[in-house]
Protein backbone atom coordinates (compact mmCIF):
# COMPACT_ATOMS: atom_id res chain seq x y z
CA UNK A 1 0.00 0.00 0.00
CA UNK A 2 1.23 3.49 -0.84
CA UNK A 3 -0.18 6.90 -0.14
CA UNK A 4 -1.33 7.39 -3.74
CA UNK A 5 -5.05 8.11 -3.56
CA UNK A 6 -5.12 8.00 0.25
CA UNK A 7 -5.72 10.86 2.66
CA UNK A 8 -2.72 11.42 4.99
CA UNK A 9 -5.21 12.24 7.76
CA UNK A 10 -6.77 8.80 7.46
CA UNK A 11 -3.34 7.19 7.61
CA UNK A 12 -2.33 9.19 10.69
CA UNK A 13 -5.60 8.50 12.51
CA UNK A 14 -5.35 4.80 11.76
CA UNK A 15 -1.70 4.51 12.84
CA UNK A 16 -2.21 6.48 16.06
CA UNK A 17 -5.07 4.16 17.00
CA UNK A 18 -3.01 1.08 16.10
CA UNK A 19 -0.01 2.24 18.16
CA UNK A 20 -2.29 3.00 21.11
CA UNK A 21 -3.85 -0.46 20.81
CA UNK A 22 -0.45 -2.21 20.79
CA UNK A 23 1.29 -0.26 23.57
CA UNK A 24 -1.62 0.69 25.79
CA UNK A 25 -0.50 2.41 28.99
CA UNK A 26 3.08 1.11 28.82
CA UNK A 27 6.31 2.97 28.03
CA UNK A 28 7.92 2.85 24.57
CA UNK A 29 11.41 3.66 23.29
CA UNK A 30 11.98 5.43 19.96
CA UNK A 31 15.40 5.38 18.31
CA UNK A 32 15.58 8.63 16.32
CA UNK A 33 18.20 9.81 13.83
CA UNK A 34 16.77 13.19 12.91
CA UNK A 35 15.60 11.88 9.55
CA UNK A 36 12.03 11.98 8.30
CA UNK A 37 11.24 8.28 8.92
CA UNK A 38 12.23 8.00 12.58
CA UNK A 39 10.95 11.50 13.41
CA UNK A 40 7.55 10.81 11.84
CA UNK A 41 7.31 7.56 13.84
CA UNK A 42 8.18 9.38 17.06
CA UNK A 43 5.57 12.07 16.40
CA UNK A 44 2.87 9.47 15.66
CA UNK A 45 3.76 7.56 18.83
CA UNK A 46 3.77 10.73 20.94
CA UNK A 47 0.26 11.45 19.64
CA UNK A 48 -0.76 7.92 20.67
CA UNK A 49 0.85 7.52 24.12
CA UNK A 50 1.95 11.01 25.15
CA UNK A 51 4.58 11.26 27.89
CA UNK A 52 5.11 7.50 27.89
CA UNK A 53 7.45 7.87 24.89
CA UNK A 54 11.22 7.96 25.48
CA UNK A 55 13.47 9.09 22.59
CA UNK A 56 17.18 8.40 22.17
CA UNK A 57 19.72 8.97 19.43
CA UNK A 58 22.82 6.78 19.34
CA UNK A 59 26.19 8.44 18.86
CA UNK A 60 27.80 5.36 17.28
CA UNK A 61 30.62 7.27 15.59
CA UNK A 62 29.02 7.04 12.14
CA UNK A 63 27.03 10.26 12.20
CA UNK A 64 28.12 13.52 10.60
CA UNK A 65 30.32 15.91 12.57
CA UNK A 66 28.31 17.15 15.59
CA UNK A 67 25.11 15.55 14.31
CA UNK A 68 23.88 13.64 17.40
CA UNK A 69 23.84 16.83 19.48
CA UNK A 70 22.15 18.81 16.69
CA UNK A 71 19.45 16.16 16.32
CA UNK A 72 18.75 16.11 20.05
CA UNK A 73 18.50 19.89 20.15
CA UNK A 74 16.25 20.16 17.05
CA UNK A 75 13.79 17.46 18.09
CA UNK A 76 13.60 18.55 21.73
CA UNK A 77 12.53 22.13 21.00
CA UNK A 78 9.19 23.42 19.60
CA UNK A 79 7.27 22.54 17.57
CA UNK A 80 8.12 18.85 18.07
CA UNK A 81 9.02 18.88 21.77
CA UNK A 82 10.36 15.31 21.64
CA UNK A 83 12.68 14.80 24.64
CA UNK A 84 15.78 13.21 23.07
CA UNK A 85 18.88 12.04 24.92
CA UNK A 86 22.22 11.15 23.28
CA UNK A 87 23.69 7.72 24.07
CA UNK A 88 27.45 7.68 23.39
CA UNK A 89 28.57 4.25 22.13
CA UNK A 90 31.22 4.99 19.48
CA UNK A 91 33.93 2.82 21.06
CA UNK A 92 31.57 -0.15 21.25
CA UNK A 93 30.71 0.00 17.54
CA UNK A 94 34.29 0.53 16.36
CA UNK A 95 35.45 -2.47 18.37
CA UNK A 96 32.64 -4.66 16.96
CA UNK A 97 33.54 -3.75 13.36
CA UNK A 98 37.31 -3.92 13.72
CA UNK A 99 38.98 -5.78 10.85
CA UNK A 100 35.78 -6.45 8.85
CA UNK A 101 35.75 -5.67 5.11
CA UNK A 102 32.75 -7.48 3.62
CA UNK A 103 29.73 -5.19 3.28
CA UNK A 104 27.10 -7.70 4.39
CA UNK A 105 29.17 -8.89 7.33
CA UNK A 106 29.60 -5.28 8.45
CA UNK A 107 25.87 -4.61 8.14
CA UNK A 108 24.94 -7.66 10.21
CA UNK A 109 27.47 -6.87 12.94
CA UNK A 110 26.22 -3.27 13.01
CA UNK A 111 22.63 -4.50 13.32
CA UNK A 112 23.42 -6.80 16.23
CA UNK A 113 25.42 -4.12 18.06
CA UNK A 114 22.69 -1.54 17.40
CA UNK A 115 19.91 -3.66 18.85
CA UNK A 116 21.90 -4.99 21.79
CA UNK A 117 22.60 -1.36 22.71
CA UNK A 118 18.92 -0.42 22.40
CA UNK A 119 17.99 -3.52 24.38
CA UNK A 120 20.07 -2.25 27.29
CA UNK A 121 18.49 1.22 27.01
CA UNK A 122 14.99 -0.34 26.93
CA UNK A 123 15.67 -2.42 30.04
CA UNK A 124 17.02 0.62 31.89
CA UNK A 125 13.79 2.46 31.11
CA UNK A 126 11.45 -0.45 31.82
CA UNK A 127 9.95 -0.71 28.34
CA UNK A 128 9.33 -3.68 26.06
CA UNK A 129 8.42 -1.73 22.90
CA UNK A 130 10.80 -0.19 20.31
CA UNK A 131 9.44 2.30 17.77
CA UNK A 132 11.40 2.52 14.53
CA UNK A 133 11.03 4.02 11.08
CA UNK A 134 11.31 1.01 8.79
CA UNK A 135 9.82 1.79 5.36
CA UNK A 136 8.81 -0.42 2.44
CA UNK A 137 12.03 0.12 0.45
CA UNK A 138 14.05 -1.28 3.37
CA UNK A 139 12.01 -4.47 3.35
CA UNK A 140 12.12 -4.87 -0.45
CA UNK A 141 15.93 -4.62 -0.53
CA UNK A 142 16.46 -6.95 2.43
CA UNK A 143 13.97 -9.65 1.41
CA UNK A 144 15.26 -9.43 -2.16
CA UNK A 145 18.76 -10.24 -0.90
CA UNK A 146 20.21 -6.99 -2.26
CA UNK A 147 21.47 -5.77 1.11
CA UNK A 148 20.66 -6.30 4.77
CA UNK A 149 18.94 -3.18 6.04
CA UNK A 150 19.76 -3.04 9.73
CA UNK A 151 16.17 -2.23 10.71
CA UNK A 152 14.46 -5.17 8.95
CA UNK A 153 14.05 -7.84 11.61
CA UNK A 154 10.66 -9.48 12.09
CA UNK A 155 10.10 -9.59 8.30
CA UNK A 156 13.18 -11.84 8.11
CA UNK A 157 11.97 -14.16 10.86
CA UNK A 158 14.00 -12.55 13.67
CA UNK A 159 12.14 -12.78 16.99
CA UNK A 160 13.04 -9.46 18.59
CA UNK A 161 11.24 -10.21 21.84
CA UNK A 162 13.24 -13.39 22.32
CA UNK A 163 16.56 -11.96 21.11
CA UNK A 164 16.50 -8.41 22.44
CA UNK A 165 13.62 -8.25 24.91
CA UNK A 166 11.37 -5.85 23.00
CA UNK A 167 8.65 -5.90 20.36
CA UNK A 168 9.31 -3.69 17.33
CA UNK A 169 6.50 -1.30 16.33
CA UNK A 170 6.83 0.02 12.75
CA UNK A 171 4.10 2.48 11.72
CA UNK A 172 5.57 3.23 8.27
CA UNK A 173 6.26 -0.23 6.80
CA UNK A 174 3.63 0.17 4.06
CA UNK A 175 5.11 3.43 2.73
CA UNK A 176 7.89 4.50 0.39
CA UNK A 177 9.98 7.59 1.12
CA UNK A 178 7.86 10.05 -0.87
CA UNK A 179 4.77 8.81 1.00
CA UNK A 180 6.47 9.34 4.36
CA UNK A 181 7.28 12.93 3.40
CA UNK A 182 3.59 13.55 2.66
CA UNK A 183 2.64 12.28 6.11
CA UNK A 184 5.39 14.40 7.71
CA UNK A 185 4.13 17.54 5.96
CA UNK A 186 0.60 16.79 7.15
CA UNK A 187 1.93 16.48 10.70
CA UNK A 188 3.64 19.87 10.25
CA UNK A 189 7.07 18.44 10.95
CA UNK A 190 9.59 21.21 10.08
CA UNK A 191 10.80 21.13 6.48
CA UNK A 192 14.43 20.75 7.59
CA UNK A 193 13.35 17.25 8.67
CA UNK A 194 10.47 16.41 6.30
CA UNK A 195 12.55 17.29 3.23
CA UNK A 196 15.91 16.17 4.60
CA UNK A 197 17.91 13.89 2.34
CA UNK A 198 17.94 10.28 3.55
CA UNK A 199 20.77 9.23 5.82
CA UNK A 200 21.20 5.46 6.24
CA UNK A 201 20.67 3.86 9.63
CA UNK A 202 24.27 2.60 9.79
CA UNK A 203 25.29 6.14 8.80
CA UNK A 204 28.77 6.67 7.42
CA UNK A 205 29.63 3.01 7.96
CA UNK A 206 28.07 2.15 4.58
CA UNK A 207 30.14 4.96 3.01
CA UNK A 208 33.41 3.63 4.42
CA UNK A 209 34.04 0.97 1.80
CA UNK A 210 35.96 -1.99 3.17
CA UNK A 211 37.61 -1.88 6.58
CA UNK A 212 36.50 0.82 9.02
CA UNK A 213 39.49 2.51 10.65
CA UNK A 214 39.45 5.64 12.84
CA UNK A 215 41.63 7.80 10.57
CA UNK A 216 39.65 6.70 7.49
CA UNK A 217 36.39 7.62 9.20
CA UNK A 218 37.78 11.02 10.25
CA UNK A 219 38.76 11.79 6.64
CA UNK A 220 35.29 10.81 5.44
CA UNK A 221 33.57 13.06 7.99
CA UNK A 222 35.58 16.04 6.77
CA UNK A 223 34.96 15.19 3.12
CA UNK A 224 31.25 14.67 3.85
CA UNK A 225 30.83 18.17 5.26
CA UNK A 226 32.52 19.74 2.23
CA UNK A 227 30.75 17.57 -0.35
CA UNK A 228 27.31 18.20 1.13
CA UNK A 229 27.97 21.94 1.30
CA UNK A 230 28.80 22.06 -2.43
CA UNK A 231 26.22 19.58 -3.75
CA UNK A 232 23.27 20.78 -1.66
CA UNK A 233 22.70 23.86 -3.85
CA UNK A 234 21.55 21.60 -6.71
CA UNK A 235 19.06 19.70 -4.50
CA UNK A 236 19.50 16.13 -5.74
CA UNK A 237 17.44 13.44 -3.99
CA UNK A 238 20.53 12.07 -2.25
CA UNK A 239 24.13 13.25 -2.24
CA UNK A 240 27.20 12.29 -0.25
CA UNK A 241 30.87 11.33 -0.19
CA UNK A 242 32.25 7.81 0.27
CA UNK A 243 35.82 6.76 1.07
CA UNK A 244 37.71 3.83 -0.43
CA UNK A 245 41.21 2.47 0.11
CA UNK A 246 43.38 3.42 -2.87
CA UNK A 247 44.49 -0.14 -3.49
CA UNK A 248 44.17 -2.13 -6.72
CA UNK A 249 43.24 -5.67 -7.68
CA UNK A 250 45.43 -7.46 -10.22
CA UNK A 251 42.93 -7.80 -13.08
CA UNK A 252 44.94 -7.11 -16.28
CA UNK A 253 42.32 -8.47 -18.71
CA UNK A 254 39.51 -6.46 -17.15
CA UNK A 255 41.67 -3.31 -17.07
CA UNK A 256 42.50 -3.78 -20.77
CA UNK A 257 38.85 -4.20 -21.74
CA UNK A 258 37.72 -1.12 -19.80
CA UNK A 259 40.61 0.98 -21.11
CA UNK A 260 39.71 0.08 -24.69
CA UNK A 261 36.06 1.06 -24.19
CA UNK A 262 36.92 4.31 -22.39
CA UNK A 263 39.58 5.38 -24.90
CA UNK A 264 37.32 4.63 -27.86
CA UNK A 265 34.44 6.53 -26.30
CA UNK A 266 36.56 9.70 -26.00
CA UNK A 267 38.51 9.18 -29.23
CA UNK A 268 41.83 8.87 -27.41
CA UNK A 269 44.79 6.54 -27.61
CA UNK A 270 44.61 3.81 -24.98
CA UNK A 271 47.76 5.03 -23.21
CA UNK A 272 45.89 8.27 -22.41
CA UNK A 273 43.51 6.37 -20.13
CA UNK A 274 44.41 5.05 -16.68
CA UNK A 275 42.07 2.36 -15.32
CA UNK A 276 42.14 0.86 -11.83
CA UNK A 277 40.08 -2.01 -10.47
CA UNK A 278 39.86 -1.23 -6.77
CA UNK A 279 40.64 -3.95 -4.25
CA UNK A 280 37.44 -3.51 -2.24
CA UNK A 281 34.11 -4.20 -3.87
CA UNK A 282 30.78 -2.38 -3.65
CA UNK A 283 27.19 -3.61 -3.46
CA UNK A 284 25.24 -3.57 -6.69
CA UNK A 285 22.02 -4.99 -8.08
CA UNK A 286 21.34 -6.90 -11.31
CA UNK A 287 18.08 -8.53 -12.28
CA UNK A 288 16.65 -7.60 -8.89
CA UNK A 289 19.37 -9.57 -7.07
CA UNK A 290 22.42 -8.50 -5.10
CA UNK A 291 25.79 -8.36 -6.82
CA UNK A 292 28.96 -7.63 -4.87
CA UNK A 293 30.93 -6.26 -7.79
CA UNK A 294 34.10 -4.46 -8.78
CA UNK A 295 34.60 -0.72 -8.79
CA UNK A 296 36.70 0.82 -11.56
CA UNK A 297 38.22 4.30 -11.70
CA UNK A 298 38.89 6.24 -14.90
CA UNK A 299 41.61 8.92 -15.16
CA UNK A 300 42.48 10.69 -18.40
CA UNK A 301 45.42 12.57 -19.85
CA UNK A 302 44.57 15.05 -22.58
CA UNK A 303 41.07 15.94 -21.34
CA UNK A 304 42.12 18.28 -18.54
CA UNK A 305 40.52 21.32 -20.18
CA UNK A 306 37.42 19.46 -21.34
CA UNK A 307 34.23 19.77 -19.31
CA UNK A 308 32.48 16.39 -19.60
CA UNK A 309 28.72 16.02 -19.84
CA UNK A 310 27.16 13.83 -17.17
CA UNK A 311 24.90 12.15 -19.74
CA UNK A 312 27.98 11.13 -21.73
CA UNK A 313 29.66 9.70 -18.63
CA UNK A 314 26.55 7.70 -17.76
CA UNK A 315 26.48 6.38 -21.34
CA UNK A 316 30.14 5.38 -21.02
CA UNK A 317 29.39 3.66 -17.71
CA UNK A 318 26.58 1.76 -19.42
CA UNK A 319 28.95 0.43 -22.08
CA UNK A 320 31.50 -0.60 -19.47
CA UNK A 321 29.09 -2.36 -17.10
CA UNK A 322 27.05 -4.06 -19.84
CA UNK A 323 30.16 -5.51 -21.49
CA UNK A 324 31.77 -6.33 -18.14
CA UNK A 325 29.00 -7.50 -15.77
CA UNK A 326 31.43 -8.11 -12.90
CA UNK A 327 31.63 -4.30 -12.58
CA UNK A 328 28.89 -2.61 -10.57
CA UNK A 329 30.32 0.90 -10.25
CA UNK A 330 32.28 3.31 -12.47
CA UNK A 331 34.06 6.30 -10.90
CA UNK A 332 35.20 9.15 -13.16
CA UNK A 333 38.10 11.35 -12.06
CA UNK A 334 37.30 14.92 -11.08
CA UNK A 335 40.61 15.98 -9.52
CA UNK A 336 43.68 14.23 -8.09
CA UNK A 337 47.11 14.74 -6.58
CA UNK A 338 50.35 13.99 -8.38
CA UNK A 339 51.35 11.67 -5.54
CA UNK A 340 49.37 8.66 -4.36
CA UNK A 341 47.90 8.66 -0.85
CA UNK A 342 45.89 6.16 1.22
CA UNK A 343 42.33 6.79 0.07
CA UNK A 344 40.10 8.10 -2.68
CA UNK A 345 36.75 9.88 -2.32
CA UNK A 346 33.73 9.06 -4.47
CA UNK A 347 31.08 11.76 -4.78
CA UNK A 348 27.57 10.39 -5.24
CA UNK A 349 24.44 12.33 -6.25
CA UNK A 350 21.23 10.76 -7.54
CA UNK A 351 17.67 11.63 -8.48
CA UNK A 352 14.94 9.24 -7.36
CA UNK A 353 11.35 9.10 -6.12
CA UNK A 354 11.14 5.71 -4.45
CA UNK A 355 14.83 4.79 -3.94
CA UNK A 356 14.22 1.46 -5.70
CA UNK A 357 15.77 2.91 -8.88
CA UNK A 358 17.86 6.06 -9.22
CA UNK A 359 19.47 8.18 -11.96
CA UNK A 360 22.82 9.95 -11.71
CA UNK A 361 22.22 13.63 -10.92
CA UNK A 362 23.45 16.11 -13.51
CA UNK A 363 25.62 18.12 -11.14
CA UNK A 364 27.46 20.91 -13.01
CA UNK A 365 31.13 20.06 -13.45
CA UNK A 366 32.33 23.31 -11.80
CA UNK A 367 30.49 22.23 -8.63
CA UNK A 368 32.11 18.79 -8.68
CA UNK A 369 35.50 20.39 -9.32
CA UNK A 370 35.04 22.86 -6.45
CA UNK A 371 34.07 20.06 -4.07
CA UNK A 372 37.02 17.94 -5.17
CA UNK A 373 39.55 20.72 -4.74
CA UNK A 374 38.25 21.61 -1.29
CA UNK A 375 38.40 17.97 -0.22
CA UNK A 376 41.95 17.53 -1.49
CA UNK A 377 43.02 20.69 0.32
CA UNK A 378 41.40 19.66 3.61
CA UNK A 379 42.21 15.93 3.55
CA UNK A 380 45.92 15.14 3.00
CA UNK A 381 45.31 11.37 2.97
CA UNK A 382 43.13 11.56 -0.18
CA UNK A 383 44.73 10.72 -3.55
CA UNK A 384 41.86 11.83 -5.74
CA UNK A 385 38.15 12.64 -5.93
CA UNK A 386 35.83 10.88 -8.39
CA UNK A 387 32.20 11.21 -9.46
CA UNK A 388 30.20 7.99 -9.31
CA UNK A 389 28.44 7.90 -12.70
CA UNK A 390 26.50 4.66 -12.07
CA UNK A 391 22.69 4.64 -11.78
CA UNK A 392 20.67 2.13 -9.76
CA UNK A 393 20.80 -0.51 -11.15
CA UNK A 394 23.55 -1.73 -11.60
CA UNK A 395 24.80 0.14 -8.50
CA UNK A 396 22.87 0.59 -5.29
CA UNK A 397 22.54 4.15 -4.01
CA UNK A 398 24.82 3.57 -1.03
CA UNK A 399 28.21 1.96 -1.55
CA UNK A 400 27.61 -0.95 0.83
Amino acid sequence: MTMNGLDPKEFVDRQVEEIRKIIGDEMALAAVSGGVDSTTCAVLTRMAIGENLICVTLDDGFRREGEPERVAETLSKPPLNLPVSVVKVEERFMKALEGLRDAEEKRKVFRDTFYKTLSEVARENGTRYLIQGTILADIVETKGGIKTQHNVLEQMGINTTELYGFKVVEPLVTLYKDDVRRVARYLKIPSEISERQPFPGPGLMVRVVGEVRPEKLRALKRATALAEEELAKHKPSQYFAAIIDDRERHEPQLVSKVRSIAAGFHGLEEDAVSVKVLEDRATGVRGGARQYGYMVTLDYRGLEETVPKIDDLVELQGKITSENPSITRVLYSVSSRAEREQYIIALRAVETENFITADVAEIPWPTLDAAARRILEACPTISGVYYDVTPKPPATIEME
